[in-house]
């Protein structure tokens, strides 16, 4: 088959006319083409008068070489590229012991899969519950302001991106295809097969949860074995004679150990009392850059007519997103973060005493507000150089005190745009109306972020508004506060995916800092456990 890249079409274009326009490109006729398969779908809304569907596409061809030697100068038109996945090992059954996986997020569900698939029968363990009762917790906080600290929106099954727009794409390099994995994973665990072509796939949280227990269920169906409300509270090491240490089993919060000489570390950018942990035990850890912010909440019409002009509201679009971004005279950059269209703000709260914001949508996209982060960019040289965990003791300042803000009982902080700009606290709020819960108290942010911060985002708003007219209308609220962008600390690895200082050791997907998303968690996830299967067989895996 041949891939057609760049195939624009007008928005509402009939039917045939994507094998016209393929046709088109390889100079045959429509008849020669014998099958045509959508490879991406996007739209291009730069001129929104003429908004265009750009296709690639999958062609079978008679004369496919011929056709292909014709065409050898046009870059948009080239073999169909292999995207199967194969496996790098296969489980002996002479293991000595199972590799253990610490976290049920996207990458602890990936690594853990990945293994089930060559055999290895991994043990999976997660702090939290599984994905139903997590979401019954999770509820608990937004309708009663009642927070479980071991099941929230960032600790259980399925991880913090359970709870989120479920976004499926990622900026990551991908020259396996590795993503592709991942996405035909979720379709075959229930996710709409769109996500296969879609330019910026996304699930939602209703069919995340159930997804997450279909590829738990395959997971146990090929000998692996879920371990829930199991917090890994230490390490046990092994030093050998010249001083080097290496895994030999992990101990839980109950006492029990478990050995092993492989363990994922999945454990997700909010799992503070395990870094302290790892850097109480020697573990190579240091602190990296985030950033610090509000959520912002628009009308989703209003964004759509900004983006799509009188197309919005067109089945083929979707709801418009953005994604914006400003370097400010104080060296800072602002830019959004997470955007959720047609969502809501959500409760992410994980330690008693301190606020947390983060975005959720579903499936449909089709509530009343847009949101997303405002955050600015933050250092460990410049802003917390304190020690490799001075961006928790950060990111705890602030949350907490948003919760005294929000009057000490979950409910966030809000103040009007209006306000925020002109330095004077909001006494109430406006035509947009925040869909936070437990619920707001109007207030001011200015006493939420480091001075700095507020400094830069007043000066980026204005700069929104007149890309996006209406962006920075006075009524729109911001709510405090949100913090937990990335992980504040990386651990470290080597070539080998190992810990620079602890063999067996694998810190792995965004809370050890290599990646940002459900996809590049996942796909992180499938690299550590190939690296873990090869190095069971004897092998090595650089890269």
């Amino acid at each position: 088959m041949l891939r057609l890249t760049e195939l624009k079409l007008p928005l509402g274009h009939p039917p045939g006319a994507l094998i016209a326009a393929a046709a088109e490109r390889l100079g045959v006729s429509e008849t020669d083409i014998l099958d045509i398969a959508v490879a991406r779908r996007a739209h291009d809304a730069r001129r929104k008068s003429a908004i265009l569907m750009v296709y690639s596409a999958d062609v079978s061809l008679q004369d496919e070489s011929d056709v292909l030697a014709r065409c050898a100068q046009d870059g948009r038109v080239r073999p169909t590229p292999d995207v199967a996945y194969r496996f790098v090992a296969r489980a002996t059954g002479r293991e000595r012991h199972r590799p253990v996986v610490i976290g049920a997020g996207p990458c602890g569900l990936f690594a853990g899969l990945v293994l089930a698939q060559m055999g290895f029968r991994p043990i999976i363990l997660d702090r939290g519950k599984m994905v139903r009762e997590r979401t019954k917790d999770t509820w608990q906080l937004w309708r009663k302001g009642v927070l479980n600290p071991e099941s929230n929106v960032q600790f259980g099954e399925g991880g913090a991106g359970t709870f989120s727009d479920g976004k499926l794409y990622s900026q990551i390099k991908d020259p396996r295809h590795l993503g592709r994995k991942v996405l035909t994973e979720f379709v075959a665990a229930g996710a709409p097969p769109e996500i296969l072509t879609e330019a910026h796939p996304h699930i939602g949280t209703f069919r995340l949860v159930t997804m997450v227990e279909s590829l738990r269920a395959t997971i146990e169906g090929l000998g692996g074995e879920y371990r829930f409300e199991c917090r890994v509270a230490d390490l046990m090491l092994h030093a050998d004679e010249t001083g080097a240490r290496r895994v030999c089993g992990v101990t839980l919060e109950s006492g029990e150990t478990i050995e092993t000489d492989r363990v994922v570390l999945a454990v997700g950018h909010s799992a503070r009392d395990t870094f302290a942990m790892l850097r109480d035990r020697g573990v190579f850890i240091e602190a990296k850059p985030f950033s610090l912010g509000f959520r912002i909440e628009h009308p989703q019409s209003l964004i759509d007519r900004a983006r799509f002009g009188t197309h919005a509201g067109h089945p083929a679009l979707g709801a418009a997103d953005y994604r914006l971004s400003h370097a400010c005279a104080n060296g800072r950059t602002v830019y959004s973060f997470c955007m959720c269209p047609g969502g809501t703000v959500v409760a992410a709260a994980s330690e008693p005493g301190r606020l947390v914001t983060n975005g959720m949508s579903q499936y449909s996209r089709n509530e009343r507000n847009a949101n997303a982060a405002i955050v600015v960019d933050i250092t460990p040289e410049a802003d917390f150089p304190g020690g490799p965990l001075a961006g928790v003791d950060l990111q705890r300042k602030w949350e907490g005190r948003a919760f005294e803000a929000g009057g000490g009982a979950y409910a966030a902080p809000a103040q009007r745009l209006g306000d925020f700009l002109a330095g004077r606290p909001s006494t109430r709020l406006g035509a947009v109306i925040p869909s936070y819960r437990p619920g707001v108290l109007p207030s001011d942010l200015s006493a939420c972020l480091p001075g700095y911060a507020i400094e830069a985002i007043r000066e980026a708003l204005p700069v929104f508004g007149r890309q996006i007219p209406g962006f920075d209308d006075p009524d729109v609220v911001l709510t405090g506060v949100e913090t937990r962008t990335s992980s504040p600390v990386r651990i470290t690895r080597g070539a080998d995916f190992q810990s620079l200082n602890i063999a067996g050791l694998y810190p792995a997907g965004e809370g050890a800092g290599y990646a940002g998303g459900i996809l590049s968690a996942g796909v992180d996830g499938i690299r550590v456990a190939e690296a873990v299967a090869s190095a069971m067989n004897g092998d090595t895996v650089a890269g």
